[in-house]
């Protein structure tokens, strides 16, 4: 696996689990600190303080989803670039190497290092 694509599963699932145990303690907690569920008990939701919570998840929710994609489409474009300078750069050493050590002839090397040209 990528070291992107684990580095943006690692952070969304620090993410997520943020989001999701952060706002139950809160609730949690100050549910019961004030006492002030009244006769109807808890309400909605369990009285666990969504209210105020979810837009900050709904930007977060999403900003995590635009970053994972903009990691994948990186660490899948990235691999498959085969014009790079480094990869002829690197081409051409091997054909070196090659020529250096007598597994090719003189003409194989200068036909070779035309066709990478």
């Amino acid at each position: 696996m990528n070291k992107n694509i684990k580095t943006a599963l690692i952070i969304g699932g620090i993410a997520i689990a943020i989001l999701i145990v952060v706002p139950w303690l809160w609730g949690g907690l100050s549910g019961w600190r004030s006492g002030s569920w009244g006769m109807m008990g808890p309400g909605m939701m369990g009285g666990f303080g969504w209210g105020w919570f979810m837009p900050i998840a709904m930007i977060l929710f999403w900003g995590l989803v635009i970053w994972g994609i903009v990691v994948l489409v990186r660490g899948v474009a990235t691999p498959g670039n085969s014009g790079s300078s480094r990869e002829l750069g690197s081409a051409l050493e091997v054909l070196k190497r090659r020529y250096a050590r007598g597994e090719i002839s003189k003409e194989e090397f200068e036909e070779k290092r035309k066709d990478l040209a």
